[in-house]
């Protein structure tokens, strides 16, 4: 066998492993979509058969009955202040440890990194207390500012990490021009970090909209439920429904998909940003 064909054959063999993974993570998801538009009856005539008419009254029965738009509404509400707050102190932070001097910087820096490491579970209960001592349960604030807490300690080492990657003499020209560091953070780093910006608001976004521990042990008002957890009262309530349930599941992954695509681009070039300088 000549070199050209071993390459050949190779190639041949990862794209073949590429694609079963692709399919792997694909036809779960398409088998999803097509149960979540039958009938219960069509169930019972096999996974992957069409059904002879899409219902989507499936969606509307999960969105009013299933009490889903104001889960939807709900998680809104707490994804946008979070992801907003969050990628707002992660870049001032960044900035900070990327540029500035300070008194502890590196033990900081290493508190935030070993705060990273602490799973929600260790934290849970104490925080349940603080929020009863606070006054804060049963209320948005108990699921907005717990997972801002959460989410400044990445969003600051990712800042920070993407910041020491720009061009220094950018910088530095800045500096030579007597430029304060409010202008330099506005007018020199923040377009430069745009990608990494969007990078860092799709991981929050995706992480918050997720989160369902927070709300399963803070929140017992089903009218402040986000998607993740009103899913799991509303699978209890329609055990028998299949294909309502998966349209439930749809509407909860659904605007996950609708924007990472719009920020795939931003996203990609966010984590390449390093690699080509």
């Amino acid at each position: 066998m000549t070199d050209a064909s071993r390459i050949a054959a190779r190639a041949l063999g990862f794209r073949a492993l590429v694609w079963g993974f692709t399919l792997m993570t694909i036809v779960p998801f398409g088998l999803l979509l097509l149960t979540s538009v039958k009938s219960k009856q069509d169930l019972f005539e096999g996974a992957f058969v069409l059904p002879d008419r899409i219902h989507w009254e499936n969606y509307v029965t999960a969105w009013v009955d299933g009490h889903f738009s104001v889960y939807f509404w709900n998680s809104v509400l707490v994804v946008v202040p979070v992801v907003g707050v969050s990628v707002l102190l992660g870049l001032l932070t960044g900035f900070a440890f990327a540029f500035l001097s300070f008194p502890f910087k590196k033990t900081i820096f290493v508190v935030l990194t070993l705060g990273m490491m602490v799973p929600t579970e260790a934290f849970i209960i104490p925080l349940y207390y603080e929020m009863r001592w606070l006054g804060l349960l049963n209320t948005y604030a108990a699921l907005i500012l717990p997972q801002i807490a959460m989410s400044v300690p990445f969003a600051t080492l990712f800042m920070a990490s993407a910041m020491q990657q720009l061009p220094r003499d950018i910088l530095e020209a800045a500096l030579l021009d007597g430029a304060p560091r409010g202008l330099i953070l506005r007018r020199v780093i923040l377009p430069l970090m745009r990608p990494a910006i969007s990078s860092l608001a799709l991981f929050l976004f995706i992480w918050t909209w997720n989160e369902f521990l927070i709300p399963l042990v803070l929140v017992n008002d089903d009218s402040l439920r986000t998607m993740p957890l009103g899913m799991l009262f509303f699978q209890g309530r329609y055990t028998v429904n299949i294909p309502v349930l998966t349209a439930g599941a749809v509407l909860v992954i659904l605007p996950i998909i609708v924007v990472y695509l719009i920020f795939q681009r931003k996203f990609i070039e966010g984590l390449t940003a390093g690699a080509s300088k």
